[in-house]
């Protein structure tokens, strides 16, 4: 079976050694590779020097998705392209997309880290691993199909979409593991009980990233499917999924600390915050060759756990982020994040299918919640659907201190999705 013990849970101490010995060696490849990050350096006031350890992060200035938009495509880079093997980049939905590049060394210290969360799932060479993330620029399929050949399970590599195939090959393979973005996995589940064929299937366990999703949703994914559903999280600017996972106690996500350092910081002055308290989450890649950054800015919501884990890894943990802060929506002066209304919708035994539509009528933002019913409450009278509205109305009024109209519509009137689902659309930046 695969599985790094001997890194995973290593001496707390003689774990910082070897950070403090990454970083150190990192500061000097990125002053000497990478002209752009060279400058911010030197803009700040700092050179190799001055990094004798971690206690001297703080004196590294951030990187934002900013930075990478601005030395698009290879400005950030610091290895000679002859070196690199592979590009994955993002979505581009909010600006230019960000390039990453890879040498083999880092895209096997990439299969590493999600090879343990496949193992930290339960997942050995005796599992059949259906992929249904994204292959191509995408980081999602690759990582997970490198991973999934390092733990021997044998690997299926469908891709997302085309939800027939899909579900044929679970059952006639017998697929017994499932990766894809949770909203898929709802979907599928919604198939799979449509058609009556949850009892034919061998799934027990899934890992499931890439968007944002809540405990609520969680535990829908494992009644639906009779599975343990298990978050992973990462970034493409950092290798992709497998920054951190979670373990067997579901207690928070382990981060591969060998490979990337966690700050907290005050989302308003960037300050350093302690373990326990909520802020941004901030990355430095301590060994990555083609594409390293120090002090990336995630702009996650979340906090850090440093307390001993049951499962006996020693890896610090990272909560189920909050929100993002890039996502969340400023409403008649609110603060919203999705994330707090799909809490209350599922709660309240809603669908966790919904849309959030904004807009600007007459200078003032408008705010509606599209909420799918069950076929059978839909079915009933119009008077009870004003009442479930006028109530669900109340209920995110108390969760987020403003009025939203809700509406709530005929089942699958809003479109299904086989990647990342679309939450939310604000008119006002139309």
């Amino acid at each position: 079976m695969y599985y790094q013990k001997e890194i995973e849970c290593m001496d707390r101490s003689r774990l910082k050694d070897m950070q403090n010995e990454k970083l150190l060696r990192q500061v000097r490849h990125v002053w000497d590779n990478v002209p752009y990050y060279r400058e911010k350096m030197k803009a700040s006031g700092v050179t190799p020097a001055d990094i004798k350890s971690l206690e001297d992060l703080y004196k590294l200035p951030f990187v934002t998705k900013d930075d990478l938009r601005e030395s698009y495509p290879y400005g950030m880079f610091a290895v000679p392209l002859s070196e690199c093997v592979r590009i994955h980049s993002t979505s581009g939905t909010t600006g230019r997309r960000v390039i990453a590049g890879y040498t083999q060394h880092d895209i096997d210290l990439w299969e590493d880290c999600c090879a343990r969360a496949i193992v930290a799932a339960g997942g050995s060479r005796e599992d059949i691993c259906q992929i249904g993330y994204g292959y191509g620029l995408f980081t999602g399929g690759a990582g997970f199909h490198g991973a999934s050949h390092k733990v021997g399970c044998l690997t299926i590599p469908m891709s997302s979409g085309n939800t027939d195939r899909q579900l044929q090959f679970m059952e006639d393979l017998g697929t017994t593991f499932l990766c894809c973005t949770p909203s898929y996995a709802e979907y599928l589940a919604e198939c799979i009980n449509e058609r009556g064929i949850r009892d034919k299937l061998k799934l027990r366990a899934g890992i499931f990233g890439a968007e944002a999703w809540s405990e609520s949703m969680r535990k829908n994914i494992e009644e639906s499917l009779g599975i343990r559903a298990y978050d992973i999280y990462g970034l493409t600017e950092l290798s992709g999924p497998g920054v951190s996972y979670e373990c067997g106690e579901q207690s928070g996500m382990h981060i591969n600390e060998d490979h990337f350092y966690a700050e907290i910081v005050d989302p308003v002055t960037f300050e350093p915050l302690p373990f326990g308290s909520k802020g941004e989450l901030v990355f430095t890649a301590l060994d990555k060759e083609a594409f390293p950054l120090f002090r990336y800015r995630t702009k996650d919501i979340c906090v850090l756990n440093d307390e001993p884990c049951k499962c006996g890894r020693t890896h610090i943990r990272m909560a189920k982020p909050m929100g993002r802060s890039d996502d969340m929506l400023i409403i008649k002066g609110v603060n919203v994040f999705p994330s707090q209304i799909e809490e209350v919708l599922i709660s309240k035994g809603y669908s966790s299918n919904y849309q959030i539509v904004v807009d600007r009528v007459n200078h003032s933002d408008t705010f509606e919640i599209r909420v799918e019913l069950g076929a059978e409450d839909f079915a009933g009278s119009l008077s009870r659907i004003n009442e479930l509205e006028k109530k669900l109305t109340g209920d995110i009024k108390t969760m987020l201190g403003i009025v939203a109209k809700v509406r709530l519509v005929a089942p699958k009137s809003i479109e299904r999705s086989e990647g990342k689902a679309i939450r939310v659309i604000d008119k006002r930046k139309i």
